[in-house]
């Protein structure tokens, strides 16, 4: 099995997340939320603050750490084929400036605000879900619920 520990930034403005443009290799292309994986040595709050940085081109403050999710994909599901566990960091982030542009010599195409109310309508991460869902409830214990995976979401 393998592994991997992300941080990820949920930012919420009026009614609006803002969302990052994913294109693989093999060019599908679905909607996540900014950020990813935390090297060796950093610290998850710091990551998310870069990745927003890299993936958006703007700078971003934490607000509050949201939750914490795990998660096992089954090999079949899984983009290398290879039963796997995504741990992921959750935080909410203010973006405090800085302009939405590409990812320079990266995979993410484009970065934008979009209404909450249309993520559901998007091919998209199952991280935007699970994203939305911990920033809604904020949770104690900071655990959510398995999102269910189906329809238009993506591992």
């Amino acid at each position: 099995m393998s592994c991997r520990l992300a941080a990820y930034a949920v930012c919420i403005e009026n009614g609006r997340v803002l969302l990052a443009r994913y294109v693989s290799p093999a060019g599908e292309s679905s909607w996540t939320l900014p950020g990813g994986r935390v090297e060796r040595g950093e610290d998850p709050f710091d990551a998310v603050i870069r990745e927003v940085a890299e993936e958006t081109g703007c700078t971003a403050v934490v607000d509050r750490l949201i939750g914490v999710d795990s998660r096992v994909i089954p090999a079949a599901e899984a983009r290398a084929g290879v039963e796997h566990q995504n741990v992921g960091v959750f935080y909410r982030v203010r973006i405090t400036g800085g302009r939405l542009r590409p990812e320079p010599n990266g995979d993410i195409v484009e970065s934008v605000w979009t209404t909450i109310s249309d993520v559901a309508g998007l091919r998209r991460s199952s991280l935007v879900d699970i994203g939305l869902s911990l920033a809604q409830a904020l949770p104690a214990t900071g655990h959510v619920d398995p999102v269910p995976v189906d329809g238009l979401i993506q591992h």
